[in-house]
């Protein structure tokens, strides 16, 4: 079994060889068995590096190093056995290969009460008395750290609240007061897990699309199965590892966008939102997809992109009657490995028959046909 570190993984010092692959401006140290393959290497340094197996090149002594070459076949080797990784442009898990780790910063995000005071918004009573009025609140790209007070005490009458593309670090339990919020969104802020009130969110029971892309999110908590009206659920570009159990309750969920995330797992509940139209989770950690991904009948695009994805439920493509877009490229899911899933055919039937309508329309980029994975 192999492992990564110098030390402490309880193997044979004697059938064990330390190795140290450089990579982006930094040493990876790895220990494996002496009867391991360069494969075996490439599958340990997949999570170090966030480079798929068939994007690595190890170079040793000038030489790239075959798959299927056993490290016995080094003979006695005392030192550290050093060796270069090179990464194929677009074959790669999550966000991009991981690179040399910057200078830690101080946070500085957190500023005084009366710094942030500062930059809390002023609202005029005719623009106040609007908001009331009309139930829409547009605030994006207001340099907003302090949502103003007059948003809470809209109450009832908002049915839309934009605060995108500001520096909102909290978003307190008073939001649950807003009952008859339609559409929330809060992408591009600076906030935290700590400083989001889900209390509140989960109070709104009428929310059917809420953004809270690009923030530091590293986590969704069970609350969001509270909010069973959800037709749209944004969350891409944050730091989440996972996505919650409860996301199985939100059966009204037409789209999912959960992409340049860490997620590495799928919940298996996820194959209870049966109105899911679109997912997109491209840009993360996944080796796999639960089975029950099949189960999503009204699925009609998947995007899959730059995961570690090495293959797809075995009914996805024959029970999944609608779908038309399937993007697999940069993982390790080839189109000859597409062609042999049962339901293939269908399928590509269904794909190429959209492709033809976008020709028709003259949709922009439509005269490119994408095979949806990568040749080899």
């Amino acid at each position: 079994m192999a492992t990564n570190g110098a030390t402490g993984d309880g193997s044979d010092p004697a059938n064990t060889i330390k190795i140290s692959v450089k990579f982006n401006g930094r040493s990876i140290p790895v220990n494996l068995s002496v009867e391991s393959t360069v494969k075996d290497l490439k599958s340990v340094l997949q999570p170090l590096t966030d480079v798929l197996p068939r994007g690595q090149k190890l170079i040793a002594k000038g030489k790239i190093l075959d798959d299927e070459m056993k490290f016995s076949s080094l003979g006695t080797y005392d030192g550290v056995y050093k060796m270069q990784l090179i990464a194929s442009q677009g074959l790669h898990q999550g966000s991009g290969p991981i690179k040399k780790e910057s200078p830690v910063v101080s946070n500085l995000r957190r500023t005084s009460e009366n710094n942030r005071k500062e930059k809390q918004a002023t609202v005029v009573k005719s623009q106040f008395e609007r908001w009331k009025l009309t139930g829409v609140i547009a605030l994006s790209n207001g340099d907003i750290k302090v949502i103003p007070q007059e948003v809470w005490n809209c109450g009832s009458s908002v049915r839309f609240l934009d605060l995108s593309c500001n520096s909102v670090q909290d978003i307190p339990e008073a939001i649950g007061g807003l009952s008859s919020l339609q559409k929330l969104l809060l992408n591009s802020n600076c906030i935290e897990d700590e400083s989001l009130s889900w209390k509140g969110l989960s109070s709104l029971k009428s929310l059917s699309f809420l953004s809270l892309s690009q923030n530091l999110l590293t986590t969704l908590p069970s609350d969001l199965g509270a909010l069973t009206t959800l037709k749209e659920l944004h969350v891409a570009k944050n730091k989440l590892t996972c996505l919650p159990d409860e996301i199985g309750f939100l059966v009204h969920l037409e789209v999912l966008e959960a992409n340049d995330n860490r997620i590495s797992t799928i919940s298996s509940c996820i194959g209870s939102c049966s109105s899911l139209v679109e997912v997109d989770l491209s840009s993360n950690l996944l080796v796999e997809l639960p089975e029950t991904f099949s189960n999503l009948g009204n699925l009609k695009a998947l995007h899959l992109h730059n995961n570690g994805l090495k293959s797809l439920p075995m009914t996805l493509l024959k029970n999944c009657t609608q779908l038309s877009t399937l993007d697999l490229h940069g993982t390790e899911i080839t189109m000859d490995m597409l062609r042999e899933f049962e339901g293939w055919e269908s399928f590509d039937e269904r794909r190429v028959l959209k492709h033809s309508k976008q020709l028709a329309f003259r949709v922009r980029g439509a005269s490119y046909f994408d095979e949806g994975a990568d040749k080899s």
